[in-house]
């Protein structure tokens, strides 16, 4: 199963019926699977056998009935079989946001620092301790006072810097964001999924963006040997195909995208695991695996050279330590003047929101 694993389900799922919790895990298959219900019920049915994931009152017919029957799953008569409904679709983006945005409302680490500081136009739910230069009138009074109580106690009540807790701010300028995902063949190699953790990415991001700043946008793109765009609704869908990396490929379009865009505020996000191994020239492919290849590097820091003059961040998320892939990043970092993470898969997803979010509070 392409190395894939599963881990039992924890005190969380306790007082969840058993079509919850089966849905669950059913919706993480739909996704190793990108949508194929066929193979998502075979495999649901060997973890049942391993891990008793169903009773005797409730099986995996009884499961399947119940996703018909609530509207998961449409008989598909071109194909002899089921898929997923659009309601499942939206209920995959929203669990993807729940997963990863929770978790980072619960660490509360901050793991980037913002080049300047200011006033937001919005406030939002989310809290964090008072930082220098940060308005007194953001400031989240009860939380504040708590904090003085729990530190000092009641007898001799006082309260300093550190009790102090402010609410975030966002600011109301649009941002238009390009989120280009890797799909080449090395997303997959060495028994490592990685393409599965960028799908349940992008689509926390885009029900994120699209529920909270509607008045942003998102355009979400692909690249292997060619660039192109996809829906919302593609996501969960997506493979891996025996494709190289034309990164290239995926810069020009994101620049197309971008400059139809009118507002000011534009980045790039670009989520991939290795260097660039191929370009077009004309309509030939020149491509070249082994090594750093000066033709293919070069048109692609020249391209992070343009964003740079058309003041376009470029984020990359590289899901690879490789030395001389860290140093390509670095290069191509500096050309553009934008910035990188080296995340693990676990990892990403609080990476690329955080740095949205902090996207969000700095003044454009």
């Amino acid at each position: 199963m392409r190395g894939w694993q599963f881990r039992e389900y924890d005190d969380d799922d306790r007082g969840k019926s058993p079509f919850e919790r089966l849905l669950a895990v059913f919706q993480d298959l739909l996704l190793y699977t990108s949508g194929d219900v066929a193979e998502a019920i075979a495999w649901l049915t060997e973890l049942d056998k391993e891990y008793e994931l169903t009773t005797e009152d409730y099986g995996i017919a009884d499961f399947i009935q119940d996703l018909i029957d609530q509207g998961f799953l449409q008989q598909n008569d071109e194909r002899n079989g089921m898929s997923p409904t659009r309601k499942m679709e939206m209920n995959l983006r929203r669990r993807a946001l729940d997963d990863i945005f929770g978790s980072i409302q619960k660490s509360k680490r901050g793991n980037h620092s913002t080049q300047r500081s200011g006033r937001g136009d919005e406030h939002t739910n989310d809290i964090r301790p008072y930082q220098f230069g940060d308005a007194l009138d953001n400031l989240a009074i009860s939380e504040s006072l708590k904090n003085a109580q729990i530190n000092h106690g009641l007898d001799e009540f006082k309260m300093d810097q550190d009790d102090l807790e402010v609410r975030e701010t966002y600011y109301q300028s649009q941002v238009s964001t390009v989120l280009m995902i890797d799909i080449s063949h090395s997303m997959i190699l060495y028994g490592e999924d990685r393409i599965t953790p960028a799908k349940k990415v992008a689509m926390a991001l885009s029900e994120f963006i699209t529920t909270r700043f509607p008045k942003d946008t998102l355009d979400i793109l692909v690249f292997g040997d060619d660039a192109w765009t996809v829906e919302i609704k593609d996501l969960p869908y997506l493979e891996v195909g025996p494709y190289h990396t034309n990164t290239v490929a995926g810069l020009e379009l994101a620049m197309k995208i971008l400059r139809r865009r009118r507002n000011p505020n534009k980045q790039v996000f670009m989520i991939t695991d290795g260097k660039p191994t191929c370009i077009k020239k004309g309509k030939k492919y020149y491509k070249n695996s082994f090594g750093l290849d000066k033709q293919i590097i070069n048109r692609t820091l020249n391209l992070a050279s343009r964003f740079r003059k058309m003041n376009i961040p470029i984020t990359t998320f590289m899901i690879a330590r490789d030395p001389y892939l860290v140093r390509f990043v670095d290069h191509f970092t500096q050309a553009n003047n934008g910035k990188a993470f080296y995340s693990s898969l676990d990892g990403l997803g609080e990476f690329i929101f955080m740095d949205y979010k902090d996207g969000k509070r700095r003044q454009r």
